[in-house]
């Protein structure tokens, strides 16, 4: 089997392909991004690492060719702070991606694509409570994503539809709801809340405070790294060809995830609010009927636990620019 990860120096996308040689070592895995190697967290343990820009159709002409599986996490993207401050950049670099990558497939013969979709596919105004219902797959009609980002995802989940119609392409489609964990970006504007409240904490003196963005009360649910992939290559090795959420059921408020962040770190904090800045919808989670059902997939790490491990990563890398910047 020869597999291309787009995205494969992102987050996601190098833990997932560490995971599938891991799982499956016989396998050929080609790593793509526009980014170099050098700044990817995560030690690649690819057999290839290509270094292209998707915008390009003959680029991904080029890292298609004689490839049986694409898992397509290539994006534009980042958290709250910056998909709400960027959109013209965000629809067109990923709509010119996702684009090239469905047509690339379809002349190269890949048999089978994933996609990343995102829980920002769905509609506002099911999300507009901190205690909104967890949302089913069925609700993400009629569409009213809350930004930019979840437009152009839910485009592309019908791209990949009308490809799988007219052309037959094997399709398999994530919605995934806040994955987070160590090796990520966790400074510099485009990391999400997990990854930015451990470095806040990481940073704060004991006794002081962090800052929480809006008024703490909005809710999430939050998907450790490790059940990611090992939801998204089930997803893929499966039968299942309709858009499946990936996620966990556990909602918290954002205080109460600054709180379990702060209990890890040892340190005595109190939080701030900053209610100028962007909080984004109400309340987010996930429900995970159809996926227990079709693939028998359930998160398996706890919030606590995953926290730990991110937070000590973040931790690390903190105190490591803070000696740097001593010398």
């Amino acid at each position: 089997m020869k597999v291309v990860v787009t995205g494969g120096a992102g987050f996601i996308g190098s833990h997932l392909v560490n995971y599938i040689k891991r799982l499956h070592p016989d396998w050929y895995v080609r790593a793509v991004d526009v980014k170099p190697l050098s700044r990817c967290y995560l030690p690649l343990k690819a057999d290839e690492f290509v270094r292209v820009d998707l915008r390009r159709l003959r680029n991904a002409l080029k890292i298609t060719k004689d490839i049986d599986w694409v898992f397509n996490l290539a994006a534009n993207m980042g958290g709250i702070g910056y998909i709400t401050r960027v959109g013209a950049d965000i629809m067109r670099d990923n709509v010119l991606i996702n684009v090239n990558i469905m047509e690339a497939c379809r002349r190269n013969g890949v048999k089978r694509v994933f996609f990343s979709s995102s829980a920002c596919i769905y509609p506002t105004y099911r999300q507009e409570s901190p205690d909104a219902p967890a949302l089913k797959e069925e609700y993400a009609y009629p569409a009213d994503p809350d930004n930019y980002y979840g437009w152009e995802k839910i485009f592309t989940e019908k791209l990949m539809e009308a490809y799988k119609r007219d052309y037959g392409i094997e399709i398999r489609i994530a919605r995934l709801h806040n994955v987070y964990g160590p090796y990520g970006t966790y400074k510099g504007g485009r990391e999400k809340a997990p990854a930015a409240l451990c470095r806040k904490v990481a940073m704060a003196k004991d006794g002081g405070y962090i800052t929480v963005w809006g008024d703490g009360k909005q809710t999430r649910s939050f998907l450790y790294i490790d059940d990611c992939v090992r939801g998204i290559l089930m997803l893929m090795e499966s039968d299942y060809d309709k858009p499946l959420n990936i996620g966990s059921d556990r909602l918290v408020t954002i205080d109460e995830l600054a709180r379990i962040i702060i209990k890890i770190s040892g340190k005595n904090l109190k939080i701030r609010h900053d209610l100028s800045k962007p909080q984004g919808v109400r309340g987010r989670n996930a429900d995970l009927t159809l996926i227990r059902k079709v693939l028998g997939w359930e998160p398996e790490v706890s919030l606590e636990e995953g926290l730990e491990k991110t937070y000590r990563w973040i931790e690390s890398m903190v105190k490591m620019e803070g000696k740097r910047g001593g010398r």
